[in-house]
């Protein structure tokens, strides 16, 4: 009996737990981390010690599964220390879990990926809608369902993606083309990168390759004489073939009786170079 109460005096109250006894949160949603700002916040704990305690839910083996501190946690392991500051918390695993994915969510420093994935999580775990969600996160519904909607890529493009450091607007601007495969995908990425495409263009980009590209309206339609409109649509598709990395040249000639508008592709541009 003493020993429980003593426990139970434990709760909520910082103590100091052997490091080997802190197992990681299996629901923790952050797959990477930046090793340069753990070492920045090693510095800092080495300096003035952990100001911020981890959370920790206490398990029947003895051991002590984190709920909150996974970076904090990782500085003190860096440091070597055998001993971490922590607050006992007395919830369940469920909530202790859920509570890790809100805190991971909230501190906005998750790539986009694993932001949806801990949402994907904390819907399945607690039974919640997106709205439901939604409102717990303090985000609109139409938010979460476009954050949901990236988690239909494969971990493949998914990797790709943050390889090239594109943004989540990127990343929901390729899903138009989510039904023509990785492979296309991932060209596409590439391309991308390599013209460091903004938002923007990404967006035309893919909207002109997916043959979604907006079409005047009919009313708009009439009838013109005008070379130079019909040539102005020759440009774009060449801006779209050179986006693709097609390197297409163009040349007119003017005589009495004609105009002779010419494009030149060179072979090993159009086919890629034979091995």
């Amino acid at each position: 009996m003493k020993a429980l109460l003593t426990k139970q005096k434990m709760i909520n109250k910082v103590i100091l737990i052997p490091e080997y006894r802190i197992v990681p949160n299996p629901h923790q949603p952050r797959k990477l981390f930046d090793d340069e700002k753990i070492e920045q916040l090693a510095t800092s704990i080495s300096q003035y010690g952990l100001l911020q305690p981890i959370t920790v839910l206490p398990l029947d083996d003895g051991n002590y599964q984190l709920v909150a501190g996974e970076r904090r946690l990782l500085a003190c392991r860096k440091l070597k220390m055998q001993e971490v500051p922590a607050i006992l918390t007395s919830m369940d695993e469920e909530r202790s879990s859920a509570l890790a994915l809100i805190e991971n969510i909230q501190r906005c420093d998750l790539n986009f990926f694993e932001e949806a994935l801990a949402i994907q999580k904390l819907m399945k775990m607690v039974g919640h809608t997106q709205q439901a969600v939604a409102k717990k996160l303090g985000k609109n519904q139409s938010t979460i369902a476009n954050k949901l909607r990236l988690l239909q890529f494969s971990d493949e493009v998914q990797e790709a993606i943050l390889a090239a450091n594109l943004t989540e607007r990127h990343a929901r601007a390729l899903l138009n083309l989510n039904d023509q495969g990785d492979e296309v995908i991932l060209q596409v990425i590439k391309a991308i990168s390599e013209k460091e495409m903004n938002v923007s263009q990404t967006e035309k980009y893919i909207a002109q390759l997916a043959g979604k590209e907006e079409k005047p309206k009919e009313k708009r339609l009439f009838v013109v004489k005008d070379l130079k409109i019909f040539l102005n649509t020759i440009d774009k598709a060449l801006e779209t073939m050179k986006l693709s990395g097609i390197n297409a040249n163009t040349q007119m000639q003017e005589n009495d009786d004609e105009v002779v508008y010419t494009i030149h592709i060179p072979k090993e541009s159009a086919y890629g170079k034979k091995k």
